[in-house]
């Protein structure tokens, strides 16, 4: 047999085991997918329940014991999102590195600080007995509902794992990914803010540092009337400085601190049918699979009827945290209180081993946390516990963390309340003894009344004010346990007939002491949304209400857009052709909104962010170096109210050394933002927001295994919307959901979210609805007709 010939042959049997090995790989993949239909026998359970899913793959938990609809809830997550809920309490406890190597362990080292996993076994133990068996029923579903897999989950497989079996204290540490995910940046923004004092006066730092601004909205106000500080005579030595230029450093400056939320609620008095209308679209990271996970719960009454429980849970949990119970509905927004301090821990060389906080000596608790690595030995790192918390080493000196979540007596499941909620008042009260991470509360019921309150711990300080959103001086500023419910704010049914939070100072009067400022949007977009529901007027409907969080007007950019007219002038433009064809796309292109093909749109936040970096470039470099995220957007997300000042009065006094005026000051600006978005004389026009802010929107394991980066990643839209606006959206955070719904009408109600119900490529349920939420086209709330069913019974 010729040579030619064998390798012919050779070719044909490499070519058939190749098609073996995709086969085999498929019908693996295959095996983890989720079972829609049958039968499952288990012994703990009380009675029969049914899982029922619609076309969407949205399931309906029907059961009559509370216990057993949690069961089946722990079932149904584990099948469509164990990857996902392993992830959360990974990123909780400090254990990503176990699953994806060296490369996590920055993350790992940063959150292990926190002992989130040790904490978690007293949380649980302090748990009411109801809420722990709540806990361990899930947890005894999301195992079975893991073994029921023909095969472990398919992102194991491909990274050469075995799934690990969950607990009821992995449930807490779901919580406490939260808390990472909303109160996670508190520690970077009093770091630069700490930084920003010992490197200003008190004159300056008052007048960078403002306490509110023209846009504010709050609930209780039209708005905030404080006089501004007086402009000092002169500014800090790191004013203006220059900086090395970075594009991608100022655009990641561009997107800080864009978690957030929009909720809102419009009273009966103003719906065309006289309940109230809760809507809620909750701004996070997205990614494949979402955060949320759609349900309907049919939970038992103790009058031995059912409740039907609708909205979104998260995987990990038994709760449905957004949604409607037929009476009451609820919401959230982040809150961003003054929920940590950092106390100086000073040393002595006459003391070893102990260190001094608020005047007190003590001797720290020290304790060696094993960090597994995959591929590599263990890492272990030194974690000294105080009576304050876990000491911090930080370039501007050591601290202890004061967090309130660390107290694990302040964790629960009271959620679960909600479920049985008739009224507005009984939803408030239960709010306030949830243990979440602090959210707005927003809530409407059937009759009509609305109200608003924080549901979650806010700490209780016998000094409430701005001293303690910096490292503390004064022990006096720091917080001792949690504010009674009793003392928490509350407003009900104000004349407007709407509440309305997107994660702005929500209050005008003294509760707004009580909460304190951990990083408060500067308010534009609250502003804005509060105005388009007021415009909604007297017949207000769910579509109407839904639209609101579709608006995508550029009202805060426009500002920016006029003052870059306005220095555009003339002169401006003689012999500069580049700043021609920029004042050109200003006037003649503006559509006034964060549309998709608007280059005048960006070229406007462009030069927003231009002018941020020639002012406080320098100063970001030294905040770089403190980590956890500390930039001057951190400090102070108010920052553009404090440049307007400037731009308007034009003190010389503040002006950056390189410049012989402010007009000349405002001109590097916009020469700066022409060579970013037009790079070697490429036309302005061509950059546009789509092009900007184009969806990046996939699976974490496409990054481990990225060949199938194309089979995990939902399509590259191109998004309208951004930060200071409804309509939030940018290449991987946004509106983690939409949902809007008037209780007892939940056949009315609206709902749609990025992805699917299943986080598995292969499921038709992966990227079911994300057409719809790109388009901003909603959905029905409720699930359609059922089309598998899925029954439990022992």
């Amino acid at each position: 047999m010729g040579a030619g010939r064998w390798i012919k042959r050779i070719a044909v049997g490499v070519v058939a085991l190749l098609l073996l090995a995709v086969l085999a790989l498929w019908f693996f993949l295959r095996g983890s997918l989720a079972q829609l239909d049958g039968k499952v026998t288990s012994a703990g359970l009380h009675g029969r329940v049914t899982v029922q899913r619609d076309d969407m793959g949205v399931p309906t938990v029907a059961g009559g014991n509370r216990l057993d609809v949690a069961y089946a809830t722990g079932f149904v997550h584990a099948q469509d999102r164990f990857f996902q809920m392993d992830l959360l309490r990974r990123v909780a406890a400090g254990e990503l590195a176990e699953l994806f190597g060296a490369k996590a362990l920055p993350l790992d080292r940063a959150h292990r600080l926190h002992r989130f996993r040790a904490r978690a076994a007293r949380a649980l133990a302090a748990l009411d007995p109801a809420g722990r068996e709540l806990l361990q029923r899930y947890a005894a579903g999301v195992n079975d509902g893991v073994n029921a897999l023909g095969t472990r989950p398919f992102e194991y497989a491909l990274i050469g794992m075995a799934p690990r079996a969950w607990s009821a204290d992995d449930s807490l540490l779901v919580i406490w990914a939260m808390y990472f995910d909303l109160q996670g940046s508190l520690e970077g923004r009093e770091l630069a803010r700490g930084w920003l004092r010992d490197h200003s006066t008190p004159e300056q730092l008052a007048f960078l540092l403002p306490e509110a601004s023209r846009w504010d909205a709050p609930l209780d106000a039209d708005g905030i009337t404080a006089a501004p500080a007086p402009l000092p005579d002169s500014a800090p030595e790191w004013w203006g400085e220059p900086a090395p230029h970075d594009p991608d450093t100022v655009a990641a400056s561009a997107w800080a601190g864009s978690v957030g939320s929009n909720n809102w609620a419009i009273a009966g008095s103003r719906s065309a049918t006289g309940g109230a209308i809760v809507a809620n679209d909750m701004h996070l990271g997205i990614k494949l699979p979402n955060t949320w996970y759609r349900m309907v719960l049919q939970i038992p009454e103790g009058s031995g009827g059912t409740r039907r429980v609708v909205g979104v849970t998260l995987p990990g949990a038994p709760v449905v945290v957004v949604g409607s119970n037929g009476r009451v509905a609820w919401s959230f927004t982040n809150s961003y209180g003054d929920h940590l301090d950092l106390i100086p821990a000073n040393s002595d060389p006459s003391r070893p081993g102990h260190v001094e906080l608020n005047g007190r000596w003590e001797t720290p608790v020290r304790h060696a946390e094993t960090i597994l690595v995959k591929g590599e030995p263990a890492h272990t790192m030194q974690v000294s516990e105080t009576s304050l918390g876990p000491i911090r080493e930080s370039l501007s000196g050591r601290y202890a963390v004061h967090w309130i979540a660390h107290e694990p007596g302040l964790l629960n499941v009271k959620l679960t309340g909600l479920e049985h909620a008739n009224s507005v008042d009984e939803a408030l009260s239960i709010a306030q003894r949830s243990g979440i991470p602090a959210q707005n509360f927003v809530a409407g019921d059937a009759s009509g009344q609305i109200g608003w309150t924080i549901a979650g711990p806010v700490p209780q300080r016998a000094r409430p004010g701005v001293a303690s959103t910096f490292p503390l001086k004064d022990a006096g500023d720091g917080w001792t346990g949690a504010l009674p419910p009793a003392q928490v704010p509350v407003v009900r049914n104000p004349a407007s007939g709407q509440l309305n939070t997107a994660n702005s100072r929500q209050l005008a009067g003294s509760g707004a002491e009580l909460l304190g400022d951990g990083g408060y949007d500067i308010g534009a977009r609250t502003r804005q949304a509060r105005d388009a529901l007021l415009a909604l007027g007297a017949r207000s409907t769910e579509r109407s209400v839904y639209g609101v969080m579709l608006d995508d007007r550029a009202l805060f950019i426009d500002g920016w857009r006029q003052r870059a007219l306005a220095v555009l002038d003339a002169q401006a433009l003689e012999g500069q052709p580049r700043r021609a064809e920029a004042a050109k796309l200003l006037r003649e292109q503006w559509g006034g909104r964060a549309s998709v093909d608007s280059a005048s749109y960006r070229f406007a936040r462009a030069y927003m962010w231009s002018v941020y970096e020639l002012l406080y470039g320098a100063a970001n470099a030294e905040l770089a170096k403190l980590g956890e995220g500390a930039n001057a957007a951190a400090a102070n997300r108010r920052w553009q109210a404090v440049v307007e000042r400037l731009l308007d009065e034009q003190p010389a006094a503040w002006l950056p050394k390189r410049y012989a005026s402010w007009r000349d000051f405002q001109l590097a600006a916009i020469d700066l933002t022409i060579a970013d978005l037009g790079p070697n004389g490429a036309p302005l026009a061509a950059a546009t927001w789509g092009q900007r802010n184009t969806a990046g929107i996939a699976h974490p394991i496409a990054n481990a295994v990225p060949a199938l980066r194309k089979w995990l990643s939902a399509p590259a839209d191109q998004l309208p919307g951004d930060s200071h606006m409804p309509r939030v959206s940018g290449r991987g955070f946004g509106q983690s959901e939409r949902l809007t719904v008037s209780p007892g009408k939940e056949e009315q109600g609206l709902f749609d979210m990025p992805g699917g119900q299943s986080g598995h490529p292969l499921s038709p349920f992966f990227l079911a609805g994300h057409a719809e939420w790109v388009r901003g086209t909603p959905l029905p709330l409720l699930p359609g007709a059922a089309r598998h069913t899925l029954v439990f019974s022992n």
